[in-house]
């Protein structure tokens, strides 16, 4: 057949396999073990519970095998922390490396912690260099050098290169595992030098291209590969423009770059531009949930958020916030003080004053929200800062108004006219000044380099309360209503 020779459409039979009699798309799901939302169901879980209790190694087996290695990963978070080691024991050889890869971090961290350096050393020698990397690193310094002490030379020499990088960056995240050609090759010597290499463990969507200094000049996608005649030099087809990710780049960057320009794999490049690994979209979907969820659980100040997490350092994570949230509040009953005799005087005033900080911290909270997010995906950067805020600063008034029209008129029914006015002005003057922080405090902490997730609402609840109490209080004594 020549290099030319092609098949034509009539020539390839795209089949589908028929669907066995009666068979249905969610069989999987809807048995014994999976619920209708493919999730274990609490029968299943009590009957491995059952087995383990028993010490039925073989019923726990029977129970198990037939399992996809990430509903083991979610048995093992299911069960209870004091029964994960007997589990181990009785799966052996289905403890594989796509299970480990699957398992919560803090699950993952007690089991590694409780088998010898060897076992975790075998255990990481069969995932790829990016998931023995995130399996290790969770380990203690200790730990982590008896570990790397039992890999083999080759295996130990890529993660100590991947460990070198701050922890979630490229460098720590990226896959070693690529294929890279020169670009001097014609498809057809590429197509034979695939087929010779044994040693293509992982997947891959596209080969890189490069030139003799190692930098990537362009990529290939296997789907151009398959279709272009053997003679076609692969410079002739490759694609030169190309996305490079540097070894130093956040994983929230990267996330965003994967989402922005919809890659399916990119190079990863050193300081000195040589191509030195590749991340692919499978890992980019870990990295997107993982950054959503983070920002979500920092806004609220609970920390990793994980069910899972150490007691200890639950507490620790969320009782800081706390203790700085009962700091701020100390700024809101010094104004209330201030105010002390007015409130004596007419104790409407204490009934009304919780509305009027309840309203604005959750007007504050919600353009928070927006602020963050916007910031987190690249749509809030220098360039359009203060048409958001305007746009924010639009928004408030719209909201105060509509909220001080129905606050004035309930309060002028229910106590006076006069009341009434007070807290529609208040409340407009503290729905602005919510929906002005909310946005500016995750700016400002974003211009200091700070993540705006963590500390802003703590500030912005601050400054929303002692706003709305000094507007409502102030305004209650300026127009001689407690005075």
């Amino acid at each position: 057949m020549s290099d030319e020779a092609r098949l034509d459409e009539d020539d390839i039979l795209l089949a589908e396999a028929p669907p066995e009699e009666g068979a249905r798309p969610d069989d999987r799901i809807d048995d014994e073990r999976h619920d209708e939302e493919n999730r274990l169901k609490p029968e299943y879980l009590r009957a491995v519970r059952e087995a383990l209790e028993e010490g039925d190694k073989g019923a726990v087996y029977e129970l198990v095998e037939p399992l996809h290695p990430a509903d083991i990963a979610d048995l093992f978070e299911l069960i209870d922390r004091d029964e994960r080691g007997a589990l181990a024991a009785a799966i052996t050889d289905l403890m594989s490396s796509d299970v480990i890869a699957e398992l919560n971090d803090y699950v993952r961290e007690d089991m590694m912690e409780a088998l010898p350096a060897e076992a975790v050393a075998t255990i990481a020698e069969q995932l790829e260099t990016d998931d023995a990397v995130q399996l290790i690193e969770d380990l203690d310094e200790e730990d982590q050098q008896a570990v790397l002490a039992e890999l083999d030379a080759e295996d130990r020499a890529a993660i100590e290169s991947a460990l070198a990088y701050p922890e979630e960056t490229a460098g720590r995240l990226m896959s070693r595992d690529f294929v890279a050609v020169p670009e001097h090759m014609t498809v057809g010597d590429v197509i034979d030098y695939l087929r010779g290499r044994l040693d293509i463990s992982s997947d891959f969507f596209e080969i890189f291209v490069v030139d003799e200094r190692h930098h990537p000049v362009g990529t290939c996608a296997l789907s151009w590969i398959l279709t272009t005649p053997r003679h076609i030099a692969l410079s002739d087809v490759m694609k030169r423009d190309q996305t490079l990710i540097p070894v130093t780049m956040d994983q929230e960057e990267l996330g965003l770059m994967f989402q922005k320009y919809g890659l399916i794999s990119a190079a990863v490049v050193d300081e000195n531009g040589r191509l030195v690994g590749q991340m692919t979209v499978d890992d980019v979907i870990h990295i997107i949930s993982e950054e959503a969820g983070e920002d979500v659980l920092l806004l609220s100040g609970a920390g990793d958020g994980d069910i899972n997490e150490p007691i200890l350092e639950a507490y620790g994570a969320r009782v800081r916030w706390l203790i700085a949230n009962l700091g701020t509040a100390l700024v809101g009953s010094a104004i209330i003080a201030m105010f002390g005799a007015a409130i004596e005087k007419l104790v409407a005033l204490a009934v009304l004053m919780p509305i009027v900080a309840s309203i604005g911290g959750n007007a504050g909270t919600q353009t928070m929200a927006v602020a963050v997010r916007a910031i987190a995906t690249n749509q809030l950067t220098r360039a359009n800062t203060w048409r958001i805020v305007a746009r924010e600063l639009r928004v408030a008034l719209l909201n105060g108004a509509t909220i001080a029209v129905l606050i004035g008129i309930g309060t002028a029914a229910i106590f006076t006219p006069h009341l009434g006015a007070v807290i529609a002005a208040a409340m407009i003057v503290n729905i602005i000044v919510a929906g002005m922080a909310g946005v500016l405090v995750p700016v400002v902490f974003e211009r200091l380099r700070q993540d705006p997730a963590v500390a802003s609402s703590v500030f912005v609840t601050m400054i929303t309360d002692s706003m709305g109490f000094f507007a409502f209080l102030g305004l209650a004594v300026a127009s001689g209503l407690a005075g």
